[in-house]
């Protein structure tokens, strides 16, 4: 694969990100990882779930983890930067947690990122990426990787704006960030096998790695 270096949106469209993201909780950031990389990155997590290299999902962290299927159905593996549209993508973030820091003084610092596999019937109850005051995650990302995508597939983000349920389908190359500790949030159970990246930047530097509180 050639080195992408998807071109960012322009300065109004991170203005708008960030103003969302800290006056709503929530942001989309649709058009940030561009078509191609996104086109990588699923032809790379295709190969890693096929080769059977991922981990079931679960909830809780450290010794409260637990397989818990009534409340989240998916498939996990871990981004290593190994691979060329890994790589590329980790670049991309990194250049998104640089514009958040300049804009919005949040101080992120270290990043974890995985494909999360959703077969038909998988979903995730409503929750939180991070619990109230943990500053573990910070900001979540999720990035699209689904080429094609029909509504009645279900599957969608839900993201609670105030109590408002806000409906968002999980379309290719289309991008969310979330406030870890303030925004509640789940995904629909779906009907057709859902593809992403789910992702999370932390501001301590030195933490274990944790089984995600959510592959969202």
């Amino acid at each position: 694969m050639n080195a992408i270096a998807p071109i960012p949106p322009g300065d109004n469209a991170l203005t708008a990100m960030a103003d969302d993201l800290a006056g709503k909780g929530w942001a989309r950031a649709d058009g940030w990882f561009g078509a191609e990389l996104c086109a990588a990155l699923r032809e790379d997590a295709l190969a890693r779930f096929m080769a059977e290299e991922d981990a079931p999902a679960g909830v809780g962290r450290e010794g409260d983890f637990t397989l818990d299927r009534s409340v989240r159905q998916c498939r996990l593996a871990w981004l290593d930067g190994g691979d060329p549209a890994q790589s590329a993508f980790l670049a991309r973030a990194e250049a998104l947690r640089l514009e958040l820091n300049r804009r919005l003084y949040l101080g992120l610092l270290e990043f974890e990122a995985c494909y999360a596999f959703y077969p038909e019937g998988g979903y995730y109850g409503r929750h939180r990426d991070s619990f109230r005051g943990a500053r573990n995650r910070v900001v979540s990302l999720v990035l699209y990787l689904n080429p094609e995508w029909d509504t009645d597939w279900g599957g969608q983000l839900i993201v609670y704006e105030d109590e408002t349920p806000v409906s968002v389908d999980p379309a290719f190359a289309s991008a969310v960030l979330m406030l870890s500790e303030e925004t509640e949030h789940e995904v629909a159970e779906t009907r057709h096998p859902r593809l992403a990246v789910a992702a999370w930047w932390r501001v301590n530097q030195t933490v274990v790695r944790e089984t995600p509180l959510a592959a969202i």
